[in-house]
């Protein structure tokens, strides 16, 4: 197996496959392959703890489905672009080399890794969706490929050092480093702080990847810019209402 990274901004992994060689995604990765690569979709591929683990995914928001692409007589090449500008980070799993991965940084792996949930807590303000804030575990023994969105930041955290980091900025770390969420104390911060309440303590040792670009941000400054829908003037009486102000109005 060969892999190469093209491309800056958005990057894309290449994988080349020799006959009965694979890797696996979630539904949904793939970007392009050539005809010697043969796609099956799993329920329980990289899911580790059989049912119970793909039920655990599927009530954490994530997707049940896994997809192995094996090249078959010939070599082929299999693609995984990024959905949005940043990182493609390979990482080597292994015993005592367990990560924890955002909710959206799990890109592909070889067939032994595996992928459970890792980390799981609602931070009530619904920023993370309904799901709350995840972490994805990958374990087993491997390489696993991350997505990590914007610029990266990658620090190697001495035992007992500490770093405090908005949620959405973490993007991925060793199993090894201490992670919870802890809110942010202080009467200012509860009136005007309602997305920054919460804040991931990460403590050593081990190496940690911070994304500067956390994707629930991306969505809400898009947001700010997309046209909402307003129920209430698309009813009858709204329409009759907005036309008799233009007549009243002159315009």
């Amino acid at each position: 197996m060969q892999t190469r990274i093209l491309g800056t901004t958005m990057p894309v992994l290449d994988v080349e496959l020799q006959p009965n060689e694979s890797v696996f995604s979630e539904s949904g990765e793939l970007s392009w392959m050539t005809s010697s690569i043969q796609m099956t979709t799993h329920t329980q591929m990289g899911g580790g703890g059989g049912v119970f683990g793909v039920f655990k995914r599927a009530v954490a928001g994530g997707t049940i489905f896994m997809t192995e692409y094996r090249a078959m007589q010939v070599p082929g090449v299999v693609s995984f672009a990024t959905k949005v500008p940043g990182h493609i980070v390979p990482v080597e799993v292994g015993q005592g080399m367990e990560y924890l991965v955002h909710r959206h940084g799990f890109l592909c792996a070889t067939p032994q890794v595996t992928i459970t949930l890792g980390f799981q807590q609602s931070l009530g303000a619904g920023i993370f969706g309904g799901s709350g804030f995840l972490l994805q575990r990958l374990s087993g023994a491997g390489t696993a490929w991350l997505e990590l969105s914007g610029e990266l930041v990658q620090k190697t955290l001495a035992p007992g050092e500490m770093l405090m980091v908005h949620p959405g900025h973490v993007g991925a770390f060793q199993a090894s480093v201490n992670f919870q969420i802890t809110m942010v104390r202080g009467i200012r911060n509860m009136l005007f702080g309602a997305d920054s309440l919460f804040l991931a303590q990460l403590s050593g040792p081990g190496t940690i990847w911070l994304q500067t670009l956390p994707i629930s941000r991306l969505a809400q400054q898009i947001n700010e810019y997309l046209p909402h829908y307003d129920a209430q003037a698309a009813t009858p009486a709204g329409v009759v209402g907005g036309i008799v102000g233009s007549i009243l109005s002159g315009s």
